[in-house]
């Protein structure tokens, strides 16, 4: 055979098993899109360079995630991604005044894209204040498609009339507020289920007002406050500290509370409720009437949430506690108890245990307050009287953690083990005094 006719059939055959080898090339560009949906921006925009086929693919991927702080890197993504339609958009950039314009473009050119999901992240060079943020460009404002929303670290001033008609899940972290645009804020997402915010005390805004007929859960972080930061604040404003909380949602489902606790009012009962998570952090108290409006506030937020059939709950290391009222309410539906015990609020879990005769499963955490010593002179767990509708006669499941073998923990196991008539498993762990 000559060489010539060799050759030429040696370079057939590896072109064909070239094109055998890169079948993902040959797949049609909406699935090679789908593919790449599943990359980081950054790593999509690197197969740019496998072949003119793949060049311009990744510009129609209909999700972006960029984070960067790098303003060459972040300008050439939105100088070449083309898709009309974005379904899921993450932005998370450190930025300076200088480029405080840019920014704005690259939000609004967002907007315009007819968005579902957008994720905003502003940083800022050094400290953070209300005027080195970012403020939210209106054009999100006018955004019909948005299904979630999340903003961290900007400043939002809503138009005085705007829809988003299709929002339904709000996050608002390290936000900074014009005035006082909660309520205009929440009066434009007539579908929203799903709120999520935070506050801490430099916040401007002292009441929150929450009337929203669908929403469904509802999330509360309020920044703990250290004891020494609060014996400083002599010179801040009682709205720094103390604020209202109205919440107007029947069809609130979740409810999650962390931080410092202030008033909470809910203007309608919470019959749909399920699950709750409350964790209260908190300082002592000044003086007795500080005292008194604390376990007032504590009191009236656990018996608020009633109807709950999932419940997880920590009074505070307040030794003000031990001092405080039991609450009317019945827990008819509490299937399932999560409770961080302590010094001061042993006698709350026994209340909730006497009015709760359906609990199924009881988990108790022993967490103590090391700024006291412990003692068993202290309130701790006392025994019930000889009552047996004390305890639900459902309960199938005890966990008791971190048990540091003190005389009334002893007890209370001793009780639980012996009262609860269907029980079929108890595990306890020990932890270190």
């Amino acid at each position: 055979m000559p060489k010539s006719k060799s050759k030429s059939k040696r370079q057939k055959l590896s072109s064909e098993n070239n094109n055998k080898n890169d079948r993902i090339s040959d797949l049609p560009e909406c699935l090679l899109i789908h593919i790449l949906s599943f990359l980081p921006t950054q790593t999509a925009m690197a197969t740019s360079i496998l072949s003119k086929r793949w060049k311009h693919v990744w510009t129609h991927v209909p999700i972006l995630d960029v984070e960067s702080e790098n303003l060459d890197s972040v300008q050439s993504v939105f100088d070449q991604h083309k898709a009309p339609y974005l379904q899921c958009c993450s932005l998370t950039y450190k930025f300076c005044s200088c480029c405080y314009r840019l920014v704005l473009r690259w939000i609004n050119n967002l907007a315009s894209r007819k968005v579902e999901q957008l994720d905003l992240e502003m940083h800022t060079d050094g400290h953070k204040s209300h005027k080195s943020c970012l403020e939210l460009p209106h054009r999100v404002f006018s955004c019909s498609t948005l299904v979630f929303l999340s903003l961290r670290g900007v400043r939002i001033d809503p138009p005085s009339s705007f829809q988003l008609p299709c929002l339904k899940k709000l996050d608002l972290y390290q936000v900074f507020y014009e005035s006082d645009p909660f309520v205009r804020l929440l009066s434009g997402c007539p579908v929203l289920e799903d709120l999520s915010f935070d506050r801490d005390f430099s916040d401007s805004i002292s009441i929150y007002k929450i009337c929203v007929p669908t929403l469904k859960r509802l999330s509360i972080l309020h920044h703990e406050i250290l004891f020494d930061d609060y014996a400083d604040m002599g010179g801040l404003e009682d709205s720094k500290v103390h604020y209202l909380v109205e919440i107007n949602a029947p069809a609130l489902e979740y409810f999650s509370f962390d931080g410092h606790l202030s008033d909470f009012v809910f203007l309608e009962k919470l019959d749909n409720l399920v699950r709750a998570e409350v964790n209260i952090c908190t300082f002592e108290p000044k003086d007795h009437e500080e005292e008194e409006c604390y376990v007032d506030r504590v009191f009236k937020l656990l018996a608020a949430l009633y109807n709950v059939k999932f419940l997880s709950f920590f009074t505070g290391h307040s030794e003000c506690l031990s001092n405080g009222s039991t609450y009317p309410s019945q827990f008819q539906n509490l299937l399932r108890l999560d409770f961080k015990a302590n010094t001061w609020n042993w006698h709350v879990l026994q209340d909730l245990l006497k009015k709760s005769p359906n609990l199924e499963v009881l988990d108790v955490t022993n967490m103590l307050f090391f700024g006291k010593t412990y003692t068993n002179e202290l309130l701790c767990w006392k025994k019930s009287p000889n009552d047996p509708r004390f305890l639900s006669s459902h309960l199938t499941t005890f966990y008791l953690r971190e048990v540091k073998g003190l005389e009334h923990e002893l007890e209370f196991v001793k009780y639980i083990l012996k009262e609860a008539g269907v029980l079929k498993s108890a595990k306890i762990r020990f932890g270190f005094l």
